[in-house]
Formats: structure tokens, sequence, C-alpha cells
């Protein structure tokens, strides 16, 4: 644990972002973004951190270092739930994935496989970030990382399906972005209205499943869902 400024606290699983310490830091993140204890106001999930923000006029850094002891101690020998398990459908290619060919002429691979290696993957969220609900999927395998453009796109739509270096994520919202955009699916991965508002949390494992555009158009009734 460390002091990140006079009201926060960064709790450290590892000095960098190998999988090693993965399913700890989400399992931490859960436990306390679920609990919402006192005296924490939010807990911040990376690769191999997590944050914790408190309000330094009623806290003190001793109160928060207790809660982090507490929650270790809780969490340690506790068994693992069964993950969540959720299949996108993603139309790839085309209008839908204007870097796809590119992806595929970088890695020497033709599109169909890319398509191919992308969806047969097994990708776990590891937090989300940059925009609400938008999930960084750890699990891609290196014959298709690709580089981020060296100029971000001003527009990328919801849903797009895109390969940022090592890792493979889903823009939830209209926003700009530098990742490589393979596929779009219709599903839903942000609505205010929904209770969660975020469709993927940390911890669930996201599979893709190829679809035509006709399949796309019909909307997110190909979402499936299971725990383990």
């Amino acid at each position: 644990m460390q002091r990140a400024s006079d009201q926060s606290l960064l709790v450290m699983f590892d000095q960098s972002p190998s999988p090693r310490f993965r399913p700890q830091v989400a399992r931490f993140a859960r436990t306390l973004i679920e609990k919402r204890p006192q005296p924490l106001l939010d807990a911040i999930p990376a690769y191999a951190t997590v944050l914790l923000i408190f309000d330094p006029r009623t806290t003190r850094f001793r109160e928060v270092e207790e809660l982090v002891e507490r929650t270790l101690e809780e969490i340690d020998g506790a068994p693992e739930l069964a993950p969540r398990e959720i299949i996108i459908p993603v139309s790839y290619g085309d209008r839908y994935g204007p870097d796809l060919e590119d992806v595929g002429r970088i890695n020497g691979l033709a599109p169909e496989e890319v398509i191919r290696i992308h969806s047969r993957g097994s990708y776990r969220v590891c937090f989300l970030g940059f925009s609400p609900g938008f999930p960084y999927l750890d699990g891609l395998d290196p014959a298709i990382a690709t580089p981020r453009l060296s100029t971000p796109r001003t527009h990328v739509p919801a849903g797009s399906v895109a390969i940022g270096g090592t890792q493979t994520g889903i823009y939830p919202l209209d926003s700009p972005g530098g990742w490589r955009i393979i596929g779009r699916t219709a599903v839903r991965l942000f609505d205010s209205s929904r209770g969660p508002a975020t469709l993927l949390d940390i911890g669930d494992v996201v599979r893709f499943r190829a679809v035509n555009q006709v399949e796309h158009a019909r909307g997110s009734n190909g979402l499936e869902q299971s725990a383990g």
C-alpha cells in the first residue's frame, strides 16, 4: 500500500501488469465496490492495482489501511465464485470493421483468419474505464495483437469491437478512439436506464460469436449469458 494523494491510497498487488494477480485484484475491488464500506468513497481497479478514494476531512489514512487489511483477510481463502460468461455477437469486417484488413496485413493473416482467432478466444474483464462500461479484455491471442492507430479517430460508433496492442475491447458509447476496429455488436454495454447500467463487470468472461449483418440488424437478442 502507498499514499497516492491526500485523499487516496493505492493498493498494489504487483509491480507490473502481469496476469498473475488479476483474479485477486478483481475479487478485492468487487468486494469493496459492492459493499462500499465506510470510509470508502470509491474503488478504482486497474490491472495490478486498486485506487481507494476517501474524504481526508473525516478519515485518516490508517482507517483506510485497516479497511484494506480486513478486506484482504475476508477474501483470503474464500471460495472463488464461478465467473459469468457472456457471449457477444459481432459482425466482423466491411463497414462495421474498417480496420480488419489492416490487422490481418500487419500480422500476415487473411481477414478470415483474424476473425477466427478473435472469435475463438476467451477474454477476462480486467477493469472498466476510458468511458462508462468500456471493458479492458485480457486474453488476446498474440497472433493478432496490433498497435493502436497513430492518429485516433474523432468518432467511433458505440458497439465497435476493437484491438489496441495486446488487448481487445468494446466501445460502449460513441466516442473518439484509437483502437483498431474489427467489428461491431448491437449489444448495449451501457444503458443509464438499466440497473446496473453497465452490462459487464470485472471478472466476467467474454466470448465473441461471429454473426452476419442480417443477424446484427436484429439487435441484441443474440446475447447469451451463463454463470460458469
